[in-house]
């Protein structure tokens, strides 16, 4: 059994060896470079690893990815040794899964015939495929269980009721979530599944979501998608090249007061179902006016450019605003919410049918932040009172998680710095 807060242990160490020298081996730079701020890497194509060592986590600002698999789990032992074990062993699965290895050292074949195997097989032949995992700790993970009361970091504040939202509380919130991006989708479910069976006995499955066709852009080398509503999503993201925005509004900082978090992030997330066939029977004209933007193009209303700035003080051919008052773009817009900015990563879904003849389907959105107080709860209350966009979309699950900083090397685990 490992000490709580201590390295990893030698077993689940040389269980990452393996892992670790594949990273260096794919041309990943060093880990002492990684702690020095390093641009995010670009893979040279969709089949390529991203490093999984650095000062922050993986996934966040990381090129977004066209697949998601996210899962957030309920801890179900009472022992912080077995929680902090847990950590130890999916951190050496992550290591080795997000460089295209199998979960363990004798991977789905390799083990003893007897025994279940170290890994469940179904990506077996297939490459990294830029799969990234990024873990999170809910609020509930700091209460009197394992003694981390004192460690919630005063950002985790549990989110207020927003008017309107409808959520269903067993697919909402959670202990600790994963977040699994990649380009192909059973590479990303392949890891969940992994992890999910590394934790049996200790964590369960909440609950979980599958995203197709991200809904943001987090590099500027990437086009912006679109929703299922058909228009353009996250045009004024913040994006990977944005230091200055990233360092005040994304990265924790010792500053902050929680000095476990430094390095890390915020992360929330809202399942937002629409209902897409009434969409689909309103006028282009009114779809414009509530996003604020053309469908087309994704321009602002009175600009011909996607990423032309947005002014709204345009006037149409009938002196009224062309961006109205409750159009999407301007309540969201960092302007009218106290210069809060919002790195979005999320993806589009649809869940089969609802049994009346509708498709399940909306956003997954998710968003990263340096504090949830400042950015994302004015945002969402702004948008919550007066949003025309309501009228289509309705929150039906809600997330918060404390993101650590990332895995410095093969010796530390996700989360050690927590339980220091």
């Amino acid at each position: 059994m490992s000490q709580a807060g201590g390295r990893m242990s030698r077993r689940k160490l040389f269980g990452l060896g393996a892992a670790g020298a594949a990273v260096i081996g794919a041309g990943a730079v060093t880990t002492r470079s990684l702690l020095e701020e390093p641009p995010v890497a670009h893979a040279a194509s969709t089949s390529d690893p991203y490093p999984f060592y650095g000062g922050h986590q993986a996934g966040v600002v990381t090129p977004a990815q066209d697949r998601l698999h996210f899962v957030a789990f309920d801890v179900i032992t009472d022992k912080k040794a077995e929680l902090v074990d847990l950590l130890q062993e999916w951190t050496a699965a992550a290591a080795r899964l997000t460089q295209g290895k199998e979960a363990g050292a004798f991977g789905a074949v390799g083990g003893a015939a007897e025994a279940a195997p170290d890994d469940t097989g179904e990506a077996l032949g297939l490459p990294a495929s830029g799969l990234t995992l990024t873990i999170g700790f809910g609020p509930s993970l700091f209460d009197d269980r394992f003694g981390l009361a004192g460690k919630r970091p005063a950002p985790l504040a549990d989110l207020p009721k927003f008017p309107g939202e409808q959520l269903i509380p067993e697919i909402s919130g959670g202990d600790i979530c994963v977040q699994a991006c990649a380009h192909d989708p059973q590479v990303a479910v392949h890891a969940i599944r992994n992890l999910a069976r590394i934790g049996f006995g200790k964590v369960s499955v909440r609950w979980s979501q599958l995203g197709f066709g991200r809904t943001s852009s987090t590099s500027r080398a990437q086009a912006t998608p679109r929703n299922l509503l058909g228009f353009k999503d996250g045009t004024n993201n913040m994006k990977l090249e944005d230091a200055d925005l990233l360092r005040d509004h994304l990265w924790a900082a010792g500053a902050d007061g929680t000095a476990w978090m430094a390095g890390g992030t915020y992360m929330v997330t809202r399942k937002i179902r629409m209902t897409i066939e009434t969409w689909d029977r309103a006028s282009l004209a009114e779809q414009e006016q509530i996003f604020g933007r053309d469908k087309g193009e994704g321009a602002p209303l009175g600009r011909k450019a996607e990423f032309d700035a947005v002014d709204f003080a345009a006037k149409g051919p009938d002196g009224q605003p062309m961006i109205k008052d409750d159009s999407h773009v301007k309540l969201a817009h960092p302007s009218n919410n106290g210069n809060a900015h919002l790195l979005r990563r999320g993806y589009n879904f649809v869940d089969g049918s609802d049994g009346l003849g509708r498709l399940d389907a909306g956003l997954f959105f998710i968003a990263y932040q340096r504090d949830p107080r400042k950015q994302f709860v004015p945002v969402q209350m702004n948008l919550a009172r007066h949003d025309a966009l309501n009228e289509y979309i309705k929150h039906v699950s809600s997330g918060l998680f404390a993101c650590p900083p990332g895995v410095q090397d093969a010796g530390d685990y996700w989360g050690r710095t927590l339980f220091a």
